[in-house]
């Protein structure tokens, strides 16, 4: 048995889930979540725990199992707490401003790079003298979020020799010395 799998998601107060067809919704005050499952897997909702089943212990099954209950855990946190990311800036001359849910990144190329960001996402970008510009994006869908994170983080990746680029607040990256070191 699945050890995340056969684990029950406790479904705090003012979070709704509803089942129709292959199709689980999950509503709550920070918004609304949809996600289709295999039809072989079993959604069970017995007062404020919901449960998944799977019917046999084929492999297909097995695999799907953990995840729909891994997907389903992160709508009800998503839609009663949600997801917060914070990326830093770490370069000279490295800047980030909004306009809504547009960002403008300077990060040392010959122009400005645009993103639009999905409504989902709600942004704040902070640019404090002496510290790191830090873009903040909150958001109840977390493989959104996440996807987002990835694809900021892909303009510039941090570098090992000076740890220059785009960062996760709190991550560590692994230095390298530089050639002079070897002698």
């Amino acid at each position: 048995m699945s050890r995340i799998g056969k684990l029950p998601i406790t479904i705090p107060a003012g979070v709704t889930v509803s089942q129709k067809d292959n199709v689980i919704t999950v509503k709550g005050p920070k918004g609304e979540l949809v996600q289709e499952i295999n039809p072989a897997i079993v959604v069970e909702v017995n007062g404020n725990e919901l449960t998944v089943t799977r019917p046999n212990d084929e492999r297909q099954n097995r695999a799907m199992h953990g995840l729909y209950r891994s997907l389903i855990s992160n709508m009800v946190i998503g839609v009663s707490e949600g997801y917060k990311k914070e990326l830093e800036l770490v370069g000279v001359g490295y800047r980030v401003t909004n306009t809504g849910n547009l960002l403008d990144f300077a990060l040392g190329y010959t122009h400005n790079i645009y993103m639009q960001l999905p409504p989902e996402i709600k942004v704040e970008t902070k640019s404090e003298r002496n510290k790191n510009p830090l873009v903040i994006l909150e958001s109840a869908d977390k493989q959104l979020l996440g996807q987002v994170c990835a694809k900021i983080r892909s303009f510039r990746k941090v570098e090992p020799y000076k740890g220059k680029g785009v960062r996760f607040v709190g991550e560590v990256v692994r230095r390298k010395s530089g050639k002079s070191a070897s002698k």
